[in-house]
């Protein structure tokens, strides 16, 4: 993964180039501060709708195996629930080969639009499908299809987010920007889960099996319809704009990179990507996903309790999640990330052993502690991973790495774990899955550049004001009379 290859001296940063003329405001993106705040609205509430529906399905998963897989074991049922719940991410990497690729040719904002459409659709969807008894075996198949549409739209989703906050925010405070995003998806999270809760809490087991269950599925609709509404009112980013009019002023393009020479030629940015998100989304899906099921369907708690118990955690990330992403603009990405890595390693286990003691108390320490740590990568990663890339391929590389990375890794962790816990018997499985992504993360990270506080690749610098923008020329002029200074000193 050596940055010092003949083909990144090529794709230096904006920041570190020496322009043949004098830069000028005019060179220098100028942010727009409220369209700046509609971006990130937008596409916070995006990733808030997909984690609304990852939240239900989590929150959901022992009475949908009840509902769809009636004939096995408890277990057996949870199992096929969470297999259901994985095989979305299966064709995730198909919509990010995509819309990915589309999202760099046509847009951001257009393509974003059209994922949100597919999500709510496939989300809806769920909500009509027949139970077991009334169709048989058509019941889990059309489960099936409804999560595979919501996962192609998913694999446009959070790579075109993050891609639009970061190109839309200045490169002070690109990283506090993108901590929203991941504020939407514990907003969503919370929102759909806390809805699961309050109704396993006034519904009988019989009312929440018949129907109750297809409650939070239907809400889908007009999340999707407002979604829709706000991001077709946003403009394109200023990055691709200017990409554009850069393409458009060039009498031959060049052609554009095809999928299998993009992989080839950008590996060490994709398998740092892939290293990246595989940590971010391991110890995601842990929390998020596979811990309420593990608390009711392994510890044996009640179910209120469980649900109460993650709730909690997740509304106190919340806050933590815009803390890191304020405080990776002061101290770097890397060590932010590293930080929850090593936190991570040294402390899983003990974790694990206090969740596993049963005592409510303890259970939420054990909790707290691994969402606390999440939050180092949930506020940060936003703005470390579209960086990897440059603006002509950012979409589609983001897309494609990340989907790649959670299909494999990130969104087959309640499903491998929970066959490790079954299989083994040992409890401690999570545990030590959670530390390997930790251990190849703290790997990645060693080999990524900081960019905190720089423009993006192929980008001009972003300012939020003209006299910021004055205030840069002027450094970079004084950076350049001190290099000719120490270049004259040294003949």
């Amino acid at each position: 993964m050596n940055d010092s290859t003949a083909t990144e001296k090529q794709k230096k940063h904006f920041w570190n180039k020496r322009p043949k003329k004098e830069l000028t405001v005019d060179d220098i993106t100028i942010v727009d501060k409220d369209m700046l705040k509609r971006a990130v609205g937008a596409a916070a509430l995006g990733n808030a709708m997909e984690w609304f529906d990852f939240g239900v399905y989590s929150y959901l998963a022992v009475t949908i195996g009840k509902v769809f897989f009636p004939g096995g074991s408890p277990a057996a049922q949870l199992l096929a629930a969470f297999g259901a719940f994985a095989a979305a991410f299966l064709v995730r990497p198909l919509g990010g080969l995509v819309f990915g690729p589309l999202g760099d040719r046509i847009g951001r904002q257009k393509v974003l639009a059209i994922t949100m459409i597919m999500m709510s659709i496939g989300t809806f969807c769920i909500g009509i499908i027949p139970d077991y008894e009334s169709i048989g075996i058509m019941a889990p198949v059309l489960l099936l299809v409804a999560r595979m549409v919501q996962g192609f739209s998913t694999g446009g989703e959070y790579g075109g987010a993050a891609t639009f906050i970061a190109e839309y925010s200045t490169d002070k405070r690109r990283g506090f920007m993108g901590s929203w995003l991941e504020f939407g998806t514990l907003a969503g999270y919370l929102i759909g889960a806390g809805l699961v809760t309050g109704m396993t809490a006034a519904m009988s087991t019989e009312q929440l099996l018949s129907w109750g269950w297809r409650v939070p599925f239907f809400i889908a609709a007009p999340l999707g319809l407002f979604g829709l509404y706000i991001r077709l009112k946003l403009e394109e980013t200023p990055a691709f704009q200017k990409h554009m009019e850069k393409q458009e002023q060039l009498e031959h393009s060049k052609p554009r990179l095809g999928v299998l020479q993009m992989l080839s030629k950008y590996r060490a940015q994709m398998l740092k990507c892939i290293g990246l998100v595989l940590l971010f989304n391991v110890s995601n899906y842990m929390l998020t996903s596979y811990m309420p099921s593990y608390l009711t369907g392994i510890l044996g708690l009640s179910e209120l309790s469980g649900l109460m118990l993650v709730l909690v955690v997740m509304f106190v990330m919340m806050p933590l999640t815009l803390f890191w992403g304020h405080w990776n603009d002061r101290l770097g990405r890397r060590p932010v990330i590293a930080l929850g890595a090593v936190g991570i390693i040294l402390l899983a286990i003990p974790c694990l052993m206090l969740i596993g003691s049963g005592n409510l108390g303890l259970v939420f320490v054990g909790l707290m502690i691994l969402g606390v740590l999440h939050t180092c990568f949930s506020g940060t990663m936003p703005s470390a991973l579209p960086a990897l890339f440059a603006t002509d391929i950012r979409y589609s590389a983001l897309a494609i790495g990340f989907n790649l990375s959670v299909s494999l890794f990130g969104g087959t962790t309640p499903l491998i774990t929970t066959w490790l816990v079954d299989t083994t018997n040992n409890l401690m499985m999570p545990a030590y899955y959670l530390m390997g992504a930790a251990v190849i993360g703290l790997i990645t990270v060693y080999f990524t550049r900081e960019t905190a506080n720089k423009p993006l690749h192929g980008s001009a610098p972003a300012v939020g004001t003209r006299a910021e923008a004055h205030k840069l020329i002027n450094k970079l002029k004084l950076r350049r009379q001190k290099e000719k200074d120490a270049a004259k000193a040294a003949e």
